[in-house]
């Protein structure tokens, strides 16, 4: 089994209580332990895999917090670091149809300084890079583009998730999608919202904006559509694999749950190609993985929504 290194931001999610309020109403918040690639990195351990996460919380009872809940879940913590600079913050609203609204406050997560001792690790692995703060600059993008470059030298298996959240960037949609570029050119696997598909290929149709995001390298597309599924662009074909029906009360974490039990599959295969080319093996893979992001929207929080073995064979 292929060891699976998650590399960004951990942070707390602070959710206001009351379903259906928006933040300038909420008044009570509940404390989760949240952040794309560590709610990646808990999803693949939380089925079995093997998980390591690369980022950095602060030196206080957040950090501790966060680790405390990655070390739970035996996920490797041997590449985290602690920092002088408070732990990132992120404050969540949940409408009635469990979508979300957000207001970051960054933190330590973009303090992290690049380990070289990693890169040998890499080899014959696999390397998720999830970019919701990784490309704001500062230390952590200088980092992460080291790593990037180590998972492309060790021939790694790449996946990466832009995490688009528009109240980091403020306006400065062309530098997000000028800084993705680079990493859905060389990733063997990208992941996407639909929002962030039309908004980085600049075009609503899915089938051509799958077109432009071939033409720039990636081989293997998903673009998660809630309810209705994934929609799947591959060498071996292009199809919608539907979702299984849910009352969902927080989205929060299900495009993780997803990317992290597609993840732990191909990290049980002996070699990837076999993706690129079996398209009844990749859409039974993004079924389950469909299965895993439905379950995680049925309760409050991301990581310990994360379903099991068990919850998926059910």
């Amino acid at each position: 089994m292929k060891k699976v290194f998650c590399i960004g931001e951990a942070l707390i999610d602070f959710v206001a209580e009351h379903q259906g309020s928006d933040l300038a109403k909420a008044s009570d918040f509940t404390k989760k332990a949240g952040g794309a690639p560590a709610n990646v990195a808990c999803a693949i351990a939380k089925l079995g895999g093997r998980s390591s996460f690369i980022g950095s919380v602060g030196d206080d009872p957040f950090g501790t917090f966060l680790l405390d809940i990655l070390e739970n879940h035996e996920v490797d913590l041997s590449f985290v670091e602690r920092s002088e600079t408070f732990t990132t913050m992120a404050f969540v609203s949940i409408a009635e149809d469990g979508e979300r609204d957000f207001v970051f406050s960054r933190g330590a997560d973009r303090e992290l300084v690049y380990n070289p001792g990693v890169k040998s690790l890499f080899k014959g692995n696999m390397v998720h890079l999830g970019a919701a703060t990784a490309l704001l600059g500062g230390t952590l993008e200088k980092s992460y583009g080291h790593y990037f470059f180590d998972a492309l030298t060790q021939n790694a298996f790449i996946s990466f998730d832009p995490n688009y959240r528009s109240d980091l960037w403020k306006k400065r949609d062309k530098e997000f999608i000028r800084k993705c570029l680079p990493y859905i050119e060389k990733s063997h696997l990208c992941k996407f919202s639909l929002e962030e598909a039309r908004l980085i290929s600049g075009k609503e149709d899915l089938g051509e904006a799958c077109k432009v995001l071939h033409k720039l390298g990636t081989r293997i597309i998903t673009i998660t559509l809630g309810k209705e599924g994934t929609y799947v662009s591959s060498p071996s074909g292009i199809f919608t694999v539907p979702s299984i029906p849910v009352d969902p009360v927080d989205t929060t974490g299900a495009g993780d749950a997803f990317i992290g039990c597609l993840l732990w599959q191909i990290s049980m295969m002996d070699s990837h190609e076999s993706l690129f080319e079996n398209a009844q093996l990749l859409q039974d893979m993004i079924a389950t993985a469909n299965k895993a992001g439905a379950i995680t929207t049925t309760n409050f929080g991301a990581i310990e929504s994360l379903p099991t073995q068990r919850q998926l064979q059910s």
